[in-house]
């Protein structure tokens, strides 16, 4: 398929040098690079990612320390959830798998907090696996290239996935440059607000521009709420304090972090429920000692 080559060719030839593509990148580095790179810039992630595989470069080497220490070393990345959800990973990937990333969908799968997408992906950038990879960007080029769409609407897991799957190779070298090449072709050319389709190389191709470009007036895909005042906000300022504490946060400095008792209460509820904190107004708060796995 032309569109396919096309996109597989210009990957080859523009890829950005990112730390996860280079040769000899560890299974477990794409591991956690993927789950960083989860609402989170490259740039942001680039140095954490770094510092992580120095400290943990092995699963075994993080399920031998502390959850408590992998949030910490998550620092500001954001939703700290995914720090216990590696954790939890690499502990069962030390138990079940020999410490050995397994290179298997659905192995992968099974592992606590993988979710479809980093599931293939791992099994496709680490192991060079012939499946899908559908990111919003990979969306984007999609709906626009091959349906005439300027956007890609909600997420329908198993439509995507079949629409990337009709555009990958039979070689699975090539379906890798095919699922890379769409993904950074999204996030470099293909943009959400500023398309550059005279810097695009399917340009020619595209089912969107030879429409002319038509307004998109299907249903919106769901936007995230803005960070400002949001409980989003209110359970980074706890968990802050949290990680800057060597014990247990009493209750009074939690009380103030943030002037509202309600969404305070919230918050920290949440993230008690998450998993990510523990503890009581008596005790104090702490990161805690064990990961609660859920599925």
């Amino acid at each position: 398929m032309q569109l396919s080559s096309t996109i597989a060719a210009w990957y080859r030839g523009n890829a950005r040098d990112l730390p996860w593509r280079r040769p000899g990148f560890s299974p477990w580095g794409t591991l956690v690079s993927e789950i960083m790179l989860q609402q989170t810039p490259v740039a942001r992630v680039i140095p954490r990612l770094e510092q992580w595989l120095a400290r943990w470069p092995t699963p075994d080497a993080l399920a031998a320390d502390s959850p408590a220490e992998a949030v910490r070393a998550w620092d500001r990345l954001g939703y700290p959830r995914r720090a216990l959800n590696l954790h939890a990973a690499a502990t069962r990937i030390a138990e079940q798998h020999g410490g050995e990333v397994p290179a298997d969908v659905y192995a992968l799968l099974a592992l606590p907090g993988i979710g479809d997408y980093t599931a293939r992906a791992v099994a496709c950038f680490a192991f060079g696996m012939r499946v899908p990879v559908v990111d919003v960007n990979t969306r984007r080029v999609i709906a626009r290239a091959v349906h005439g769409h300027g956007e890609a609407g909600p997420a329908r897991t198993r439509a995507d996935l079949a629409a990337m799957d009709a555009l990958l190779p039979e070689d699975p070298t090539e379906a890798h440059d095919v699922n890379a090449g769409a993904m950074e072709l999204g996030q470099t050319v293909c943009t959400a607000r500023a398309p550059r389709c005279d810097a695009c190389p399917i340009a020619d191709l595209c089912a969107w521009r030879a429409a002319g470009f038509p307004a998109y007036d299907g249903p919106a895909a769901p936007r995230q709420a803005r960070f400002e005042g949001s409980d989003r906000q209110v359970r980074g300022l706890i968990m802050r304090e949290l990680r800057h504490s060597d014990g247990p946060v009493p209750s009074g400095v939690i009380e103030g972090v943030w002037p509202d008792p309600g969404q305070r209460e919230r918050a920290l509820s949440g993230l008690l429920a998450d998993g990510l904190a523990t503890g009581d107004d008596d005790r104090g708060y702490s990161l805690p000692d064990s990961v609660r796995e859920e599925r």
